[in-house]
């Protein structure tokens, strides 16, 4: 139990310090501060390894080069989470993409898409529980 508040502790401490490194330090072009943003960090349990998920706002391009720049700023990252936390050994970081925010914009569409074409249909709500619908 006690370790399990831990890991939380140490995921929450290092999603504060890696979004800070995001938005001031990291000096990297292709990695904008506005366009990244942490959403997750999952910590092992003997905490050795940082899986950071952030979401990335742009093109499919501006993706894929905004997650090479996170890649090649890992070591700093490392580097500097070693500096400012107090762990025996600082966790390996790994950057993923997180992309349940998108995923979540496209199921809200179409469900908006599919309540506007019940709308122009103009089939009362009844009928569609009596249907199964």
């Amino acid at each position: 139990m006690a370790n399990n508040r831990r890991v939380s502790r140490v995921s929450s401490q290092i999603k504060r310090e890696v979004s800070q490194m995001l938005m001031n330090e990291i000096k990297d072009d292709r990695v904008g501060a506005g366009m990244v943003s942490i959403t997750d960090v999952d910590v092992s349990g003997d905490l050795q390894h940082a899986k950071i998920f952030v979401s990335i706002y742009g093109t499919d391009e501006a993706k894929a080069e905004t997650m090479e720049g996170l890649k090649s700023s890992t070591a700093f990252v490392r580097r500097q989470l070693g500096q400012r936390m107090r762990l025996r050994r600082t966790p390996e970081v790994v950057f993923l993409e997180d992309a349940s925010l998108e995923r979540g914009d496209r199921m809200v569409a179409l469900l908006n898409k599919i309540s506007s074409e019940r709308q122009d249909q103009d089939i009362p709500v009844d009928d569609y529980e009596e249907n199964g619908i």
